[in-house]
């Protein structure tokens, strides 16, 4: 089983993109309303969001440990805001990375509560508010950017060098989750992550909207000693290719190679197929944080495959160093004018 998202999303517009234009056309115009007319509640602290143009991910969850460990730098005590994607609880949670399960929380939620206090919750005021309540005073938002109805005052929009905007269209035409002016109009700032030119033309326009881009690569910061073993490599991730990439650029040799879709909890099955090959051929299993996560906690097959995972983990590096520690400094000054501004309306 590949991503849920659709491989022609991620080519030069087709037959299947503009069939399902008028669809697309009218996502567009309810998500660009939403945008435009949602109300947004506030909070006493700053609230950073950072967010995709488009459907799957380009590098959010690293960025956002990156400008937590920038905060705590800092004297903050940053915390975590996610909708839980992936997990079975409705309800605001603290997740507790020793107790929770993934497909409790969600695998995300797991990895950032290693970093910071995190809280999942499907309606993110109520979320938002909860980490207020434990003490934060920096919120950090795992997405949410085109749908959230918490007042945000920092907004980067994270976009990945290789695969850009896709083929333009917006869902479920293509990638794309709203109209890019209107996610541009409520944009701070834009990350252009990796090194390929498909970003660069939303870069330009984003430039000559007077937004500015960072840029930064993922780095392994840990499993690179790989070089020269033979591999089975799999990942559950929006865009397993890219894990492949990084796979190979520690010098591991990818004998085999699987992909399964995004957040996606493996079956027994699909468990003993991995195991078995891997014995059979000699190969090393390895794999990302993320799909490690989804292993944590369980026993039987899932256990024994955890077991026998190397991961390799990757930071987000921006080329500018200093660039989170500002992210941080003007989310502070935009919730301190925000704040001016409604003492003013009292």
């Amino acid at each position: 089983m590949v991503s849920e998202a659709p491989p022609f999303w991620w080519t030069k517009a087709d037959w299947r993109a503009w069939t399902l234009y008028p669809v697309s056309f009218l996502y567009g115009r309810i998500s660009g309303y939403r945008m435009a007319n949602g109300k947004r509640a506030t909070v006493p602290v700053p609230v950073i969001c950072v967010g995709n143009f488009t459907v799957g991910g380009a590098g959010k969850t690293p960025t956002v440990l990156t400008i937590a460990r920038a905060a705590k730098a800092k004297g903050l005590k940053p915390g975590f805001l996610s909708r839980g994607y992936g997990g079975s609880l409705d309800v605001t949670t603290v997740v507790d990375p020793a107790h929770h399960r993934a497909v409790a929380v969600g695998d995300e939620p797991l990895l950032l509560a290693r970093e910071a206090l995190t809280v999942i919750s499907r309606r993110r005021i109520e979320g938002a508010q909860r980490l207020v309540k434990e003490g934060v005073d920096l919120i950090i938002m795992d997405d949410g950017f085109q749908s959230a109805r918490v007042a945000i005052d920092y907004a980067l929009l994270v976009i990945d060098a290789t695969r850009g905007l896709g083929n333009g269209h917006i869902v479920p035409g293509g990638p794309v989750r709203a109209p890019i002016r209107q996610q541009l109009r409520y944009a701070t700032a834009l990350l252009k992550v990796g090194t390929g030119s498909a970003a660069d033309k939303i870069v330009r326009i984003a430039a000559r909207a007077a937004k500015p881009y960072f840029t930064a690569a993922l780095k392994v910061s840990a499993g690179a000693d790989l070089a020269g073993c033979n591999v089975l490599a799999f990942a559950g991730i929006a865009d397993p290719s890219k894990f492949f990439r990084t796979v190979e650029s520690v010098g591991a040799h990818i004998a085999v190679q699987q992909a399964f879709g995004d957040h996606e909890h493996l079956t027994e099955d699909e468990i003993d197929d991995i195991l078995g090959t891997a014995e059979r051929e000699g190969l090393q299993i390895v794999t990302t944080s993320k799909d490690f996560v989804r292993l944590a906690g369980h026993h039987g097959k899932a256990e024994e495959l955890a077991a026998r995972c190397r991961v390799i983990e990757v930071e987000m590096a921006f080329a500018d160093h200093l660039a989170p520690s500002l992210i941080v400094d003007r989310a502070i000054e935009a919730c301190r004018e925000r704040r001016l501004r409604e003492k003013k309306k009292v």
